[in-house]
């Protein structure tokens, strides 16, 4: 019986790891709170060049 046991166990091991490579999540990647700071800066910056560089407040 033990025997058994042991080989169903490792067939049902490979057969999940198997399935973890077929199916992927859709979760996303997890972003750092220190880098979504640096992105949320950094965009602020592009955000602010672009309003320098187009002067429509010329009323």
């Amino acid at each position: 019986m033990n025997r058994k046991k042991k080989i169903n166990q490792e067939l049902k091991k490979r057969q999940k790891q198997a399935n973890s490579k077929v199916h992927h999540s859709n979760k996303p990647k997890y972003i750092s709170k220190a880098e979504r700071e640096r992105i949320a800066q950094e965009q602020a910056q592009l955000q602010n060049q672009t309003d320098e560089a187009s002067p429509t407040d010329n009323v």
